[in-house]
C-alpha cells in the first residue's frame, strides 16, 4: 500500500488535468505521497462501501486485467532491470520494429487501464499499482531508446539534412560523382552512390518518426520532463559542436578592440560565411525537428529555446561588437558585409525565432543592424573629413594622378558595389543643410525621385565634389600654369574613367559624366593655349606671306628657342591615360606643325643659301612631329618618335 500512495500524485496529473506539457508532467522527484489510510489527504473520493457489480463492469475489468497481463509479458522482456542483460544491450526499435509498435500499444493499454481503475466505482488498488509499475518500467525503456536514437543518429539527424538542404547537397554530390563515373562508364558505381544517399535520408526519416512516436507516448504518460531533458542536452551539444566547427566563437568587446586588423578581418569573413549556414541549415533544422518530434507547442518552444537561444544571441551579437569597436576606412567594407548578411537573413531570423521566448534574439539581430548602420554613417563622415583635411603640399611629378585621387576613387568604386545596402543605411541621412551641390555640377533639379538624385547618389556626388575641390587647391601649388591645367585634366579624366567603369556610373548618371568630360576638354584647351602660345607667337600670322630674309631669320631663331624650351620642360610632364595623351598630342601637332610647315616651305629656298643654315633651320616639319610624339611620358627623349599628326 505504501507504493500505491506514492504514485497517486502522478495519477491525478495524468487523468485529471490531461496535461501533455513537460512543465505540468510529474516526475519521480515531484511525486506526492498520499496516505491510503487518511481520507482527508487523498485527492480522490473514497469508494462507496459496496459497489454494485454488473456483467458489463466485470467484463470491462476482465479486459483491463488481460491487457495488463499482456503488457507485462512484453514490458518485462525489455525491462532494463532484468538479469539477462539482453534488454540493456539491445535496441527495441532496431531489433524488432513490429514488437516496438506492440510495446507502444501496451503502454497505451496500461494508460486506459489506469484511467479505468482510478475511477471510484472501479477502484482496484492492486491492478492500479501494477499498471503504474509496468508504466514506469516501460518509460525507462523508452527513455533509453530515445537517448539511443538521438545519440546514434547524430549524422543522420544533422540539421542540414533536416532543413532540406541535405537533399540538395546530396544531389550535388551525386552530380560530381556522376561526372567522374560517366568518364569510366561505370553504371554500377552510379547506382551504388545513389543508393547510399537514399539510405542516409531514409534512415534519418525513420529516426525522426521513432523520436516522435516515443515523445508522444512518454508525454501522454506524464513523463514529458524526462524526455524533454534528454532532447535538450543532446541537441544542444550538436548545435554547439557545429558552431565550433564553423569557427564561430564567443568574443568580448575587449578581445575585439585588442585584435589586430588582419585577425579581425579573418574573424569577420569567417562569421559572414558561417552565419548563412547556421541560420539556413542549423537553426532552421533544429526548429523543424522540434516541431516534428513534439506535438505540444509548449514543448517545442521550450526545447528550441534551450537548444539555440544562447548560441543565437552570441552569433548575432558579434556584428554589434565589431561596429562598436575602433573605426577605420578599411573596416568599412567588412562592416557592410556584416550588415548585408544580417539584412539578407532577416526574414529567416524573424520566422525561425518567432517564439516570444526568443524575442531577445530578434532584438539582438535588429540591434546589430542599427549599430552597423551607425558605424557606416560615422565612417563616411570620417572619410569626407579626411579628404577635406588632407594638407599634403607635395607636388606630383609631371602633373600625374595624385595619390589622393587614386585612393578616394578606388574607395568609392568599391563602395558603390554596396549600393543596395547603402541605400537602406543612408535612406534617412541627407546632406547637412549648410551643404548643397551646384546645379551646374549635378543636374538641374535635385527634387525629383529619379535614381540619379536619390539620397545615395547625392551622397556619392558630394564626396566626389569634395575631392575635386581639394584637387583645385593642389593644382594651384604648381608654379607652371600650363602644368596645373594638365594636372587637373589628368586627375579629372581619371575620376571620370573610374566612374564609367563602376556602379558609380549608375549613381551619378550619364549627364554628370558628360559634364565632367567637357571640363576635362576645357582643361586640355587651357593647357595647350598657355603651354604653346609662345611657340605659336614666334611664327608670322600669315606664314605664306613674303617677308625679308632678316625677318625670316629672326622668326626661326625665336621659334627654335621657344620650341626647345617648351619641349625640354614638357617632355618631363605626364599624361597617364593613353587616349587623352594622344588627343592632346594630335591637337598640339595640328596647331604647330601646319603653320611651321607653310613658313618653312615659303622661306626654305632663301634660307638654304645662308652659311649658318643648320643653326637657323634646326627642325624640319617631320622633326617637329617626331619630337611632339615623344611628349607626356615623363622623361626627356630624342625626337625620333612616331608621328601622331
Amino acid at each position: 500500500m505504501k507504493n500505491t500512495n506514492k504514485n497517486k500524485g502522478r495519477f491525478k496529473n495524468i487523468f485529471s488535468s490531461h496535461s501533455t506539457s513537460p512543465d505540468n508532467s510529474i516526475s519521480k522527484s515531484s511525486t506526492h505521497s498520499v496516505s491510503s489510510s487518511s481520507s482527508t489527504s487523498s485527492p480522490y473520493p473514497s469508494p462507496p462501501p459496496s459497489c454494485p457489480s454488473t456483467p458489463l463492469h466485470r467484463f470491462s475489468e476482465s479486459m483491463m486485467e488481460e491487457n495488463i497481463d499482456n503488457a507485462e509479458i512484453l514490458i518485462t522482456k525489455w525491462s532494463l532491470q532484468t538479469n539477462t542483460g539482453f534488454a540493456a544491450a539491445s535496441s527495441l526499435l532496431y531489433d524488432d520494429r513490429k514488437e516496438a509498435k506492440n510495446f507502444i500499444s501496451c503502454v497505451k493499454d496500461l494508460q486506459r487501464a489506469m484511467r479505468f481503475f482510478i475511477l471510484p466505482e472501479n477502484s482496484n488498488s492492486v491492478l492500479l499499482m501494477r499498471s503504474q509499475n509496468l508504466t514506469e518500467t516501460a518509460m525507462k525503456r523508452l527513455q533509453k531508446e530515445f537517448y539511443q536514437i538521438l545519440s546514434t543518429n547524430r549524422d543522420r539527424l544533422y540539421p542540414e539534412s533536416i532543413s532540406g538542404h541535405g537533399s540538395e547537397k546530396s544531389r550535388g554530390s551525386t552530380s560530381s560523382y556522376d561526372e567522374e563515373i560517366d568518364q569510366s562508364s561505370d553504371e554500377d558505381e552510379i547506382q551504388r552512390v545513389s543508393n547510399s544517399i537514399n539510405e542516409v535520408e531514409q534512415v534519418g526519416t525513420v529516426a525522426m518518426n521513432d523520436l516522435k512516436m516515443i515523445s508522444d507516448c512518454m508525454i501522454s504518460s506524464g513523463y514529458g520532463k524526462e524526455i524533454v531533458s534528454i532532447y535538450k542536452i543532446i541537441r544542444k551539444s550538436i548545435v554547439d559542436e557545429s558552431l565550433y566547427k564553423l569557427g564561430v566563437e564567443r568574443m568580448t568587446p575587449t578581445q575585439i578592440n585588442k585584435m589586430d586588423w588582419e585577425m579581425l578581418d579573418f574573424k569577420i569573413k569567417t562569421w559572414v560565411y558561417a552565419v548563412k549556414i547556421v541560420v539556413k541549415t542549423l537553426f532552421i533544422g533544429e526548429r523543424i525537428l522540434c516541431d516534428y518530434v513534439f506535438t505540444s507547442e509548449t514543448s517545442r518552444e521550450s526545447c528550441f529555446t534551450a537548444i539555440t537561444k544562447d548560441s543565437a544571441l552570441e552569433l548575432f551579437q558579434f556584428p554589434e561588437l565589431v561596429a562598436k569597436g575602433k573605426k577605420s576606412p578599411e573596416k568599412m567594407f567588412r562592416i557592410l558585409d556584416l550588415y548585408d548578411a544580417i539584412s539578407e537573413l532577416w526574414p529567416e531570423i524573424e520566422s525561425i525565432f518567432s517564439y516570444q521566448s526568443m524575442s531577445n534574439v530578434r532584438a539582438q539581430a535588429v540591434s546589430s543592424l542599427l549599430k552597423l548602420g551607425e558605424a557606416v554613417r560615422a565612417m563616411l563622415t570620417d572619410f569626407e573629413a579626411a579628404i577635406q583635411k588632407d594638407s599634403s603640399k607635395a607636388l606630383v611629378a609631371g602633373g600625374a594622378i595624385h595619390p589622393l585621387t587614386r585612393y578616394v576613387m578606388n574607395y568609392l568604386c568599391f563602395l558603390s558595389d554596396y549600393t543596395v545596402i547603402l541605400s537602406d543605411i543612408l535612406a534617412d541621412w541627407p546632406l547637412p543643410e549648410n551643404t548643397s551641390l551646384p546645379e551646374s555640377y549635378f543636374g538641374s533639379s535635385l527634387d525629383t525621385e529619379d535614381d540619379s538624385t536619390s539620397t545615395i547618389s547625392v551622397r556619392f556626388a558630394w564626396l566626389v565634389l569634395v575631392l575635386l575641390c581639394k584637387l583645385d587647391g593642389k593644382a594651384a601649388l604648381y608654379k607652371d600654369v600650363p602644368l596645373s591645367y594638365l594636372f587637373l585634366a589628368n586627375n579629372l579624366n581619371y575620376v571620370v574613367s573610374k566612374v564609367r567603369g563602376s556602379n558609380l556610373r549608375v549613381l551619378l548618371g550619364e549627364e554628370w559624366i558628360s559634364k565632367q568630360e567637357l571640363t576635362v576638354k576645357q582643361y586640355s584647351i587651357n593647357y595647350e593655349r598657355m603651354g604653346w602660345s609662345k611657340v605659336l607667337s614666334c611664327l608670322p600670322t600669315n606664314p605664306t606671306a613674303s617677308i625679308s630674309l632678316g625677318a625670316a631669320k629672326e622668326c626661326l631663331l625665336s621659334f627654335n628657342t621657344a620650341f626647345e624650351t617648351a619641349y625640354r620642360t614638357q617632355s618631363a610632364w605626364i599624361i597617364t591615360d593613353s587616349k587623352l595623351r594622344d588627343q592632346i598630342k594630335v591637337s598640339i601637332c595640328k596647331k604647330v606643325v601646319p603653320v611651321y610647315r607653310e613658313f618653312y616651305d615659303t622661306n626654305r629656298a632663301a634660307l638654304t643659301r645662308e652659311r649658318n643654315v643648320e643653326t637657323l633651320v634646326r627642325y624640319s616639319p617631320d622633326d617637329l612631329m617626331n619630337y611632339l610624339s615623344d611628349l607626356f611620358y615623363g622623361m626627356k627623349v630624342s625626337g625620333s618618335g612616331t608621328s601622331n599628326c
